[in-house]
C-alpha cells in the first residue's frame, strides 16, 4: 500500500496475538510470526525488504495472497489463525480514492463503488480471521462510514483515523451518525495531550475502543507506549517487530509489564460477534 513501493494496494496487513495472557507472551508470539512469515516468503521467492514500518512488503498477485501468506505463517510458527491469532487491516482507502470510486491502481485496476468496497470487505471477513478494519473508506464518505458499521460493526472493530484524525469535534459526528465503533489515536496528529486524552474519554465514553498508534514516520521516542497504559486503551499499534523506532515502544511495554509485576492486568482479543 502506501507505506512500501509494491503492487498491493491495502496499506497494512497485521496481527494480533489473541491466544497470550500477557504482552511478554503476546510479543513473542508476534515476533515467532514474524520471522515464520520470513520463511513463508523466501520459500516462494518473494522479497523479505519492509517497509517504512518494518512490515513485509512483497510484490503480490493480489491483496488476498497477502492474508493467505499470513495465515500460512501463523500455522508455521504453530499457532492457530483465528483463535491463537488474528488478523486487522489498514487499508487506508483514502490513498487510492478517485473521483467517487476505490481504484485498485496497484493490482489489478479495478473500480468499485463505496457498497462494493463493503461487500469486498465481507467477503474477505468471510474467509479470513479478520476482526478489525482501519479506515475501509474514503475519510469524507461519510454514508458508506454509516452503512459499513451498520452492516459489519456487531462483527468486527470498525477504527477510524483519517476520518476522525484525533479530533474531537470530527469523532463526536461520528459517534451522532454511528460511523464506527473504534478510533485510532495520534498524539503528535492533534497537537496537545490534553486534546488526546479528551479524544480517547470521548470514546471510551460511548463505548468505542481507542487504539493508540504511531506515525509512519517515527523516532525511538516511547511516549505513547506509556501512554496506552496510562489510558487503559488495551491496543497499541506500533509497528512490526523489525527497525529499532518500532520495537523501542514494544520495549517499553515489556518493562512497564515488569515493573508493575502482578498488578499488570493484559487483557485478551475478543473478536466482535465471533
Amino acid at each position: 500500500g502506501a507505506h512500501a513501493a509494491n503492487n498491493v494496494d491495502l496499506q497494512e496487513f497485521m496481527i494480533m496475538p489473541g491466544g497470550a495472557e500477557t504482552f511478554k507472551e503476546c510479543l513473542r508470539m508476534g515476533s515467532e510470526v514474524f520471522h515464520s512469515l520470513a520463511s513463508v516468503l523466501k520459500s516462494k521467492g518473494l522479497s523479505t525488504a519492509v517497509g517504512d514500518e518494518g512490515g513485509f512488503a512483497p510484490d503480490l498477485k493480489s491483496n488476498e495472497e497477502a492474508l493467505d501468506l499470513i495465515v500460512a505463517a501463523v500455522e508455521k510458527a504453530g499457532y492457530r489463525p483465528g483463535s491463537d491469532v488474528v488478523i486487522a487491516l489498514d487499508p487506508a482507502a483514502s490513498s487510492f480514492y478517485r473521483e467517487g470510486a476505490y481504484v485498485f491502481h496497484k493490482s489489478d485496476g479495478s473500480r468499485k463503488s463505496s457498497d462494493e468496497m463493503i461487500a469486498f470487505y465481507e467477503g474477505l471477513i468471510s474467509k479470513y480471521p479478520i476482526v478489525s478494519i482501519e479506515d475501509g473508506l474514503d475519510e469524507n464518505d461519510w454514508a458508506a462510514w454509516k452503512k459499513m458499521q451498520s452492516e459489519l460493526g456487531d462483527k468486527i472493530q470498525i477504527v477510524g483515523d483519517d476520518i476522525f484524525v484525533t479530533n474531537t469535534e470530527r469523532i463526536a459526528r461520528g459517534l451522532k451518525e454511528k460511523s464506527a465503533n473504534a478510533v485510532l489515536i495520534k498524539l503528535n496528529q492533534i497537537g496537545t495531550l490534553t486534546e488526546t486524552l479528551d479524544a480517547i474519554e470521548m470514546a471510551h465514553r460511548a463505548g468505542w475502543n481507542a487504539v493508540i498508534s504511531h506515525r509512519s514516520g517515527e523516532t525511538e521516542d516511547t511516549f505513547i507506549a506509556d501512554l496506552s497504559v496510562a489510558a487503559g486503551t488495551g491496543q497499541i499499534k506500533t509497528g512490526s517487530v523489525c527497525r529499532s523506532e518500532r520495537i523501542a515502544k514494544y520495549n517499553q511495554l515489556l518493562r512497564i509489564e515488569e515493573e508493575l509485576g502482578s498488578q499488570a492486568v493484559f487483557g485478551p482479543i475478543k473478536p466482535l460477534g465471533r
